[in-house]
C-alpha cells in the first residue's frame, strides 16, 4: 500500500481551506484517510500553516511520501 501525505480541500466555493492528510494513494482527493496531521489556510495574511510535528516525522520516517505541495508546506514549517 503506497501511502501518501496530500491535501483535502475544505471549506466554502472560492473559499478553499486544506487539510494535511496521510492517506492511501488509490483513495480519492477528498475521500478516506488514515490521520489528519495539519491544516493549510491560504485565505489568511500571512497563510497559517499548521502541523502535529511528531505524527508528521512519524509518518515521513515510515515511508509516507508527501506530494509537491506538502513538501513545500513542510519545509516552511521546519519539519523536513
Amino acid at each position: 500500500m503506497a501511502v501518501k501525505m496530500r491535501l483535502r480541500r475544505m471549506g466554502q466555493k472560492k473559499v478553499p481551506f486544506y487539510r494535511v492528510v496521510v492517506a492511501d494513494s488509490r483513495s480519492p482527493r477528498d475521500g478516506k484517510f488514515i490521520e489528519e496531521i495539519g491544516y493549510y489556510d491560504p485565505n489568511k495574511e500571512p497563510s497559517v500553516i499548521k502541523f502535529d510535528e511528531e505524527a508528521a516525522k512519524k509518518w515521513l520516517a515510515n515511508g509516507a511520501q508527501p506530494t509537491e505541495r506538502v513538501a513545500k508546506l513542510l519545509k516552511l514549517a521546519g519539519i523536513q
